[in-house]
């Protein structure tokens, strides 16, 4: 049996200010959906074919480099095992469910308008793995490879590839209302947030440092898994579970930051791929941004709390896991 992952891992069209907070948080895409699932591809190099279409601004040879140096930015991640292999050319259409792994543009878009691009997944039901995955470009948008007008294909693909190896969205961003409705992002510092920098910028085409902790955390190598560390626990409002906080480790030596959210019906987090060390554990609700980007059952997310921290620094070693449970309150 196999199931079709397409969750709202697409990117709306925004304008992005440079500069940003140096918060990492990552997310598990199948955690989004459903706690208990990891989705991730099995062994050996995912393999992947380009679609052959130009389109004014982006022939097709051009999208072709676009998208190759994006998955090479992926695989470039050292303390992560994930590998790709491109076929060549397609004339297939992505979001086809026909075991084919396609890149390419989309005319049939059943999307928002806004959205750019999105990722369809095909998975084994039960275990979780990746056994297809299409990135499907908004035809009807102006796109570019060069950076001087048009959003640019390379930035976007970087995204995506985050969302096909199994990363959700990331809570990395600061954003604020836009007189005319919707919220505009001034910060941002992660390939995986969900909303895009603005036409004509290749801000995005590099990863950071939560996007690098997201892939190792889902394809580790043995060196990341014995160097690093977790904490681990429970966020409870008034003895009930919290579901959709964003939970902050700040390292008090090295002066960084990585997070996660609390999932499932009990609440629970984990914060991994933390270098030994003392850390400050701060939980924020998420009502700088919708919850809908984050999680399929945004309905479950509370955000009615107050910015909290643990009762005591917490102490993370190589290689274990240190539990610690926030209490938040309501606002």
């Amino acid at each position: 049996m196999h199931r079709t992952w397409r969750a709202p891992t697409a990117m709306v069209l925004a304008f992005v200010l440079a500069g940003a907070s140096p918060l990492e948080a990552y997310l598990k895409l199948g955690f989004a959906q459903d706690p208990d699932q990891v989705l991730r591809w099995g062994g050996g190099p995912i393999r992947y074919f380009v679609g052959d279409r130009d389109l004014p601004g982006v022939s097709g040879e051009a999208f072709r480099q676009a998208v190759g140096r994006a998955f090479a930015s992926w695989e470039a991640v050292p303390t992560a095992t994930a590998t790709f292999t491109e076929v060549g050319f397609t004339g297939l259409s992505p979001l086809s469910e026909d075991g084919v792994t396609t890149v390419g543009f989309e005319d049939v878009f059943d999307f928002d308008d806004r959205v750019l691009a999105v990722t369809s997944l095909l998975t084994r039901t039960g275990s979780g793995e990746i056994i297809e995955a299409d990135i499907a470009f908004n035809a009807a948008v102006a796109w570019s490879t060069d950076g001087q007008s048009g959003f640019d294909v390379e930035a976007i693909a970087l995204h995506e590839i985050g969302h096909l190896l199994g990363l959700g969205h990331s809570a990395i961003g600061e954003t604020e209302l836009r007189p005319t409705g919707g919220r505009r992002v001034i910060a941002s510092g992660t390939a995986m947030f969900p909303i895009a920098f603005s036409s004509g910028s290749i801000e995005g085409r590099r990863l950071h440092a939560d996007d690098r902790a997201g892939v190792s955390d889902l394809y580790p190598t043995p060196e990341f898994q014995q160097a690093t560390g977790s904490i681990s626990g429970r966020v409870q409002k008034g003895g009930a579970s919290v579901v959709g906080a964003h939970v902050v480790a700040f390292n008090m030596q090295t002066e960084t930051l990585v997070g996660n959210f609390s999932i499932g019906s009990e609440g629970r987090f984990v914060v991994a791929g933390l270098p030994p060390g003392p850390y400050l554990l701060r939980v924020e609700p998420l009502d700088d941004a919708d919850p809908d980007s984050f999680f399929q059952d945004s309905d479950t997310v509370d955000v009615d709390f107050r910015v909290g921290f643990a009762s005591q620094i917490v102490t993370v070693r190589a290689g274990a896991d240190a539990v610690a449970d926030l209490e938040v309150v309501s606002k």
